[in-house]
């Protein structure tokens, strides 16, 4: 995998009685490292009083034992872990967005993107509004509290709210006795809902992170669905759901998701196996191992190898010591950075003709570097197999494709691609079969980053 960011995660808790929040949302948190390790944050809700701490860096940085002891307890609890699609990295951009407004406090974590939030921005601004950050997220929370002050509620409000902003989201927030979550009508981004034994209710990007805090996930929230929690228990609020076709993003099943979460009713394990299994099927190859590419492609070569019956390898070994990645300041640097985030196993590779498996090939240089790392191992033959099919096109979701000038799939045909990486052959899933992932509907998913086809 290369070039492409994970999205961000978010997590959502309300309790029935006050208890130490900080430490199960920082367990949350850490389960969802994957999908944003920039910047974290968390806001604790204890009798209407909101404190919260964000700041860049994981989890372990961000929340040392002293800073969530510092938090103290609470009855409601939101956490983010961010990575920057839009708005850039700036310390201000972390989350939870936590304003002030004449009705009380807001805290407010968000995954996705808005479309419109250029527009919205502007429109703000006009009526006076003054932005502290780049983030379209302070654009939503702009909008929910101007819609609090028409609404007689927080929910009604965030309902108003939602037939303005569009695009991709998934949103968490805590008003200052409530615990709400939303989806996007489309259902773009995942959203979890989920119980504790104990009468918690919690709300997560993944189902993961339900695993790690001891909750039992109950249901993926509707397309559309607000989701309330306060005293009075739990309640939906469905008017956007069942309007359109729900279009949840396909590569959630390829890359952002961890294997072990189960999305839409569907493992992740399972999806990206079948991805193995389609590419087996249509790419061939005459080989004598299968490998892949940590983490991501791991799932699809074990796929490729049962459907081809050629044995299943461990060649690369990532570095797990490595958290986020730095910048190296010169070039011959960034060019061993690949071999700093792993190492190809000799014993498994020498001689052989590999089959190797990623999830993905966005600008091609690091698949050449990765192609390069087998070879030297003796490697005799090197067969690249992608998980995903050729990205062709921006993504204005949440996913850090932004721009067609850098797509290599854009400008090469295939064959050029296999020989400027250094394969002896190479094959991309189809846009079918990333359809067919998560055996369901195809047309319940976006795929507009490979065919083109935005549903917003």
């Amino acid at each position: 995998m290369e070039e492409i960011k994970e999205e961000c995660g978010v997590f959502g808790i309300w309790s029935p009685d006050k208890r130490a929040l900080p430490y199960t949302v920082a367990v949350g948190l850490t389960a969802l490292q994957h999908r944003g390790q920039e910047a974290a944050g968390m806001a604790i809700n204890e009798d209407r009083n909101i404190r919260y701490h964000k700041a860049p860096g994981l989890v372990s940085e961000v929340f040392p034992s002293p800073q969530l002891e510092a938090l103290g307890c609470g009855q409601i609890a939101v956490g983010h872990v961010r990575y920057a699609t839009t708005g850039g990295g700036s310390a201000l951009n972390a989350q939870p967005m936590v304003v002030r407004h004449v009705k009380g406090q807001l805290a407010l974590c968000h995954n996705g993107n808005l479309t419109n939030s250029v527009e919205l921005r502007r429109e703000l601004e006009l009526k006076g509004c003054i932005f502290q950050t780049t983030s379209d997220t302070e654009v939503i929370s702009y909008i929910i509290t101007q819609k609090r002050l028409l609404n007689p509620s927080i929910e009604t409000a965030l309902e108003a709210a939602m037939k303005e902003i569009k695009g991709a989201y998934s949103l968490v927030l805590t008003s200052p006795t409530k615990l709400m979550a939303c989806r996007d009508p489309l259902g773009m981004r995942p959203l979890v809902m989920g119980r504790t034994p104990d009468g918690c209710v919690v709300f997560a990007s993944e189902s993961c992170a339900l695993d790690a805090v001891g909750a039992v996930p109950e249901r993926d929230l509707k397309p559309g669905e607000i989701v309330v929690c306060d005293t009075g228990g739990v309640r939906s609020i469905e008017t956007y759901c069942d309007k359109t076709k729900p279009k949840l993003c396909v590569f959630e099943y390829i890359y952002f998701s961890r294997p072990d979460s189960v999305i839409e009713g569907v493992c992740v394990h399972d999806a990206r196996t079948r991805a193995g299994h389609f590419l087996a099927k249509n790419h061939p190859a005459d080989a004598d191992i299968v490998i892949g590419v940590p983490d991501s492609g791991l799932d699809a070569a074990l796929g490729y190898a049962e459907e081809s019956g050629i044995p299943y390898g461990i060649g690369l070994i990532k570095n797990k010591y490595i958290g986020r990645t730095f910048i190296a300041p010169d070039q011959n640097l960034r060019e061993n950075l690949v071999r700093l985030k792993m190492g190809a196993v000799p014993s498994t590779i020498k001689g052989k003709r590999v089959v190797l498996v990623d999830d993905s090939i966005v600008r091609g240089t690091t698949s050449e570097r990765i192609v390069r790392m087998i070879r030297d191992a003796g490697a005799k033959e090197v067969h690249m197999r992608i998980s995903s099919p050729p990205f062709l096109n921006p993504c204005y979701y949440g996913t850090d494709v932004d721009s067609r000038e850098n797509l290599i799939a854009v400008h090469h045909s295939n064959d050029e691609i296999c020989k400027m990486i250094g394969a002896d052959s190479l094959g991309f899933l189809s846009v079918e079969d990333a359809r067919k992932l998560a055996g369901s509907d195809p047309d319940h998913f976006c795929a507009a980053c490979f065919d083109g086809k935005y549903p917003v």
